[in-house]
């Protein structure tokens, strides 16, 4: 059935383009794929009243596979972890809203809240939108239903963000109780671990680009609106502007939900292959992520040989001596003080200057192996460079007094040993 907002598009049209039949004459194809959704948009009634669907299905994302053990290593184990809904990629509800403020306080709105999930080898979007804040009931009652039959919560940012804000937004109604997710995934949290270090920038829109080649996704940024004006478009609207403007908002929100969906089966393809003899071409960075993920779990043999392969594939130099030296913390740890001391010794040759490598290497010739001569050489060595640094400014001295007191005392017993 065709609500009033596409009867308002469809007089928009009129005005604009002349008398329009099947597709929208007078638009080129980019505009009809923002506009032809919101033409089909249906009236939905419940208990609490209406509020406007725009349903869509796409063939693009495809279905994830899901891992358990790749799953549990982005999402450490908890109570709801153990929930067999969460091995289920149809059980899962893909969330994206769009709201009128960036602040989520008592005042603020999620006039377009975006849900979609697997079906039929595809992604199916429903889109809710609040005509007026008279329908947000309406909309609350409608995302508590789908979420009762998908309770998996998949979301990027929504931890803080958007379940959030819904959160409070449930809780304001006093009539609609929030609805009970057995489980929810954020996957900005393994985004971080492993494309920080990579990209910086962490935006939706950046991974899609950088990370999941956004050709190969079936559909382009290119026409995407800046978030930020989204309210202003939002509270234009209500006051009777243009309507236009809101095919973007619902394009918008269209992307970043397959985006998501898309994210998080190339995370899961990504993390399902930490243990493969030979890992996806140029993954370096993901296995040095993947490799603190594993620590993070306590997964310390996976760690080692995640952190090893990393380091074999080629990392960036500043990246590299980050992943020796936490390699080498793990080695002591799992008592393999061969490969421990060559990569403390690796590090210790490098211009650039590790105090902890100094440190640990000259503790294991004086203590574990008892070569007194070669614990006082990595000493003046250390301080050496340490001075050497300090000198040229290049290490502040606040930060390194403690070393440098640990060398030198070091440095004596030794000679009274000697």
């Amino acid at each position: 059935m065709n609500s009033y907002l596409a009867d308002q598009f469809r007089k928009s049209f009129v005005r604009g383009y002349g008398q329009t039949s099947g597709p929208i004459a007078g638009l080129d194809k980019s505009q009809e794929e923002i506009t032809e959704p919101l033409l089909n948009a249906e009236v939905e009634t419940n208990d609490f009243g209406e509020h406007l669907t725009v349903r869509q299905w796409y063939s693009t994302p495809k279905p994830c596979d899901i891992d358990p053990r790749a799953l549990r290593l982005l999402f450490p184990p908890t109570s709801q972890m153990h929930n067999h809904c969460v091995d289920d990629p149809h059980r899962w509800v893909f969330l994206d809203i769009e709201t009128t403020g960036i602040t989520k306080g008592k005042g603020t709105y999620a006039f377009l809240v975006g849900m979609a999930w697997w079906d039929s080898g595809g992604l199916r979007i429903e889109q809710l939108f609040m005509r007026n804040h008279d329908e947000e009931h309406s909309v609350l009652l409608k995302v508590a239903q789908v979420l009762k039959k998908r309770p998996v919560l998949v979301t990027f940012n929504g931890k803080s963000c958007d379940w959030r804000l819904l959160e409070m937004r449930f809780h304001m109604t006093r009539q609609i109780e929030i609805p009970r997710i057995e489980t929810h995934l954020d996957f900005l949290h393994p985004a971080r671990h492993l494309w920080r270090l990579k990209l910086g920038s962490l935006r939706l829109a950046a991974l899609e680009n950088c990370i999941l080649n956004a050709e190969s996704l079936g559909w382009s940024r290119e026409r995407d609106i800046d978030p930020t004006h989204i309210p202003s478009i939002y509270f234009d609207y209500l006051r009777g502007g243009p309507t236009e403007p809101l095919g973007g908002v619902f394009l918008h929100n269209r992307m970043d939900l397959r985006g998501l969906a898309a994210l998080a089966s190339h995370i899961l393809r990504i993390t399902a292959a930490v243990d493969l003899v030979v890992p996806p071409e140029d993954m370096s960075l993901e296995l040095y992520g993947l490799a603190r993920l594993l620590m993070r779990n306590g997964e310390y043999l996976r760690a080692g040989s995640a952190y090893e392969r990393a380091i074999t594939s080629g990392l960036p130099d500043d990246i590299d001596r980050k992943a020796r030296h936490e390699l080498a913390r793990l080695a002591k740890r799992l008592k393999d003080f061969d490969r421990a001391v060559e990569l403390w010794s690796g590090l210790c040759e490098r211009s650039s200057l590790n105090l902890e490598a100094h440190e640990q290497l000259a503790i294991h010739y004086e203590r574990r192996v008892g070569d007194m001569p070669a614990a006082e050489r990595v000493t003046r060595s250390a301080i050496t460079k340490l001075r050497d640094a300090r000198r040229s400014g290049l290490i502040q001295t606040s930060h390194t007094n403690r070393f440098l007191l640990g060398f030198e005392r070091r440095l004596k017993r030794l000679g009274a040993v000697g």
